[in-house]
């Protein structure tokens, strides 16, 4: 199955397939839309929810999941009878949009007739309606008309690059225009391929695509294109949306050698060492030596000491971390804990145990301190020392709480305290993982130590969860009236359309902004990436966006937005054929594709549920399925659900090997079965030889337990009051 990674490979197919991140049609299964629902006490209601225009919105937002026949008929009701002017001019709006798609402009012109008087904020793009309308009964002059009019009266609205686009097919000068003002809009540089399709010699389209292009398929092809014809009338600047681009797509070798050629500072010197580095090529350690040199009070220069050391030899690697222990306190303790383990390789273990002990003393409070802790308190458990253990595990939650094995602590000091016989002491361990890390894998092992009905790894499957989900989007943090209103109004191609516009700091965005780009990306279908941006807010450093990220984390839109809701008609359809829990499948699909159709694996793993071909002709067999598609979504999902019925056929129902089998392979499992046996099934799952496995198994889980903690109002409710009980500033 897929690969673990940070970002996926992307094939730029079936985004247009995705549902909408929020709506959706009522389930054949318990999958319910229930307004109202209490919020959980870590988290923060919607903005505006109990405002009238709130409910105008949610009265609209509820028609999404009508066929288009009763929604036409909804709207048309509603603009007849709505006494609130807002709601009615978004009614009248989306019911013509509704009547040009269905090849009705007639009646859509009816209802645009004055709209831009009436609803200014949408003016543009009432216009653009109204040109289209015009266009499709056959009247081209009064469509160019409307375009050469909203040209006059709104010359710098980024709906103007659509008419300028338009006009162009009759005259290339507006094609120009377009290019010069909205550079970054998608109509835009639909124009600037075309162009580059017929002449592929025109450098500056290039430069077009490699900084506004990113989404594009082949985008990396325009970048090759220009590093090797081009290379020598290229600025600093032009190389440095060159390094980022190849960044991004995670081709690390060459945007390191990109990053060498552009503006030299302590960011991109970083990234020409790291990008090297990554993409194993000679120089990574001479670029590191120079950040050093050239920017010795930067912060990436420590961090580059750090990578550096991991080239080096054990030696000369302790002199580049002596170098970030005494110049950079905050990377000290990562420098200290590196040190150590090279000092034990050295044989050295008396300096290595006085690192260490430097460590614990002088930052125990670090991210590092947290995990030599850890190590040693795991050390001490399988010694089968739980008190040591606990001893050692304890600090953590109090001194470390945010680090990455607070919840993994915190959730074995329940399992300890109850083999130790005090279970309470237990009891109160799980509730504070819930409390403070609701988040996580070991929150949902906790939730099912305390008996919550969140299943285990035996009865998981049988499960299925009521789920309600949101009648109201959120506010976007950021963007202009328009945006938020076609966002509100489920417009989302035209409100990704406008952000590419809007959205002018790609390579250093606000923690508003790449939130923003992230809700853009999942309105389009583009999960992978929109999913990537959202969580990827966890890893900002600054102080002020550490800040941020923690008050939008308090913000249940957050969490919505890493963990969508797309396919829900195949997944339910499959699941209850299969007798599987939905929210489990769905959490699997989460981990395997972030829900993209045309993915596909380097290892040939195709689609939502990564089907390998030979296993996609081997199921397709077993169901006499003659003809399918593993790119299809339903057929995709009819297949993989086979397979992971078949997993846990093989397994006796138990989940968390069914799930492991699907990513390692049923012979794998079996074989770790037979070494170590499943007295305990989490010392199991830490047990699991294969690093990619381990973290698969964990991820699914914790998966499947967001999936239920955000959406299932039983669940919700529970974790709430828990929350009360312990509170916490970690919020989630």
């Amino acid at each position: 199955m897929l690969k673990q990674r940070k970002k996926l490979l992307f094939f730029a197919s079936g985004v247009g397939l995705c549902a909408l991140l929020i709506g959706g049609g009522v389930s054949v299964l318990r999958w319910s839309l229930l307004a109202n629902r209490p919020q959980s006490a870590t988290m923060s209601p919607a903005s505006g929810d109990a405002t009238p225009d709130a409910i105008a919105v949610k009265q609209i937002n509820s028609l999404k999941s009508l066929p288009p026949e009763k929604r036409t008929a909804r709207l048309e009701t509603l603009v007849r009878k709505e006494r609130d002017s807002q709601a009615r001019n978004r009614a009248r709006y989306l019911l013509a949009t509704e009547q040009l798609q269905q090849g009705q402009p007639q009646k859509a012109i009816e209802q645009l007739q004055g709209l831009e008087t009436d609803y200014p904020v949408m003016a543009a793009q009432v216009m653009l309606k109204r040109a289209k309308a015009l266009e499709q009964m056959g009247d081209g002059q009064a469509a160019e008309a409307t375009r050469q009019e909203l040209l006059k009266q709104q010359p710098t609205n980024p709906a103007t690059a659509e008419a300028l686009v338009d006009l162009g097919r009759n005259d290339p000068k507006y094609w120009d225009q377009a290019i010069a003002q909205f550079p970054s809009h998608p109509k835009t540089l639909e124009i600037v391929q075309q162009r580059l399709q017929k002449n592929p010699n025109q450098p500056d389209l290039l430069l077009m695509v490699a900084r506004h292009g990113l989404y594009l398929s082949g985008y990396t092809d325009y970048l090759d294109r220009l590093t090797q014809q081009y290379a020598s009338r290229l600025t600093p600047a032009d190389w440095e949306a060159i390094g980022f681009g190849y960044w991004e797509k995670q081709l690390y070798g060459k945007a390191g050698m990109a990053y060498a050629k552009a503006p030299y500072t302590a960011h991109t010197a970083y990234r020409t060492g790291r990008g090297m580095q990554l993409g194993n090529l000679p120089g990574a350690v001479a670029a590191y030596q120079r950040l050093v040199n050239d920017f010795p009070k930067a912060e990436e220069t420590s961090l580059g000491l750090i990578r550096m050391a991991q080239m080096l030899d054990p030696q000369p690697a302790i002199a580049a971390l002596d170098q970030v222990i005494s110049r950079y306190p905050d990377r000290a303790a990562q420098a200290l804990l590196e040190k150590s383990r090279l000092l034990d390789k050295l044989n050295n273990k008396t300096a290595a145990a006085q690192a260490r002990q430097t460590l614990l003393s002088r930052y125990s409070q670090s991210d590092a301190a947290a995990e030599l802790r850890w190590s040693l308190a795991q050390e001490q458990a399988e010694a089968g020392n739980l008190q040591a253990a606990k001893t050692w595990a304890e600090p953590i939650l109090k001194q470390n709480p945010d680090s990455e094995y607070a919840p993994e602590a915190g959730f074995w000091l329940g399992k300890w305290a109850s083999q130790l016989g005090k279970h309470k002491d237990a009891q109160l361990a799980y509730e504070a993982v819930l409390s403070q890390y609701p988040e996580s894998y070991y929150a949902w092992r906790s939730a099912a130590m305390l008996g919550w009905t969140v299943g285990d790894f035996m009865t998981v499957r049988e499960l299925n969860p009521a789920v309600e989900r949101p009648a109201v989007r959120p506010e976007l943090p950021v963007g202009s009236a328009t945006l938020r209103e076609l966002y509100q109004l489920g417009q989302d191609r035209d409100a990704w359309a406008l952000w590419q516009t809007e959205f002018q700091n790609p390579m250093q965005p606000t923690v508003a902004e790449q939130f923003t780009d992230g809700i853009m990306r999942l309105g389009v279908g583009d999960y992978l990436d929109g999913i990537f941006m959202v969580s990827y807010l966890s890893q900002r450093e600054d102080q002020q966006d550490r800040q941020q990220y923690h008050q939008l984390k308090q913000q249940r839109s957050y969490w919505q937005a890493l963990y969508p809701f797309p396919f829900l008609e195949p997944i339910e359809q499959f699941s209850q054929e299969r007798q599987l829990n939905p929210l489990l499948v769905t959490a699997l699909i989460r981990q395997e594709s972030r829900f993209m159709p045309g993915i596909q694996s380097s290892a040939g793993a195709v689609g939502l549920m990564q089907v390998m071909p030979d296993t996609g002709a081997w199921v397709a067999k077993n169901i006499q399925l003659k003809e399918y598609k593993l790119n299809d979504p339903e057929d995709n999902i009819k297949l993989g659900t086979w397979y992971l019925d078949y997993t846990h056929t093989e397994f006796s129902g138990n989940s968390m090997l069914a799930i492991a089998s699907y990513n390692a392979g049923p012979g794998a499992v079996l074989d770790w079965v037979a070494q170590k046996g499943i007295t305990d099934p989490d010392q199991f799952v830490e047990a699991i030889p294969y690093d990619e496995t381990r973290g698969y198994v964990k991820s699914v889980f914790a998966n499947y337990w967001n999936y239920l903690r955000l959406y299932n109002p039983e669940i919700s409710q529970k974790l709430a009051q828990v929350s009360q009980h312990h509170p916490s500033d970690q919020g989630s």
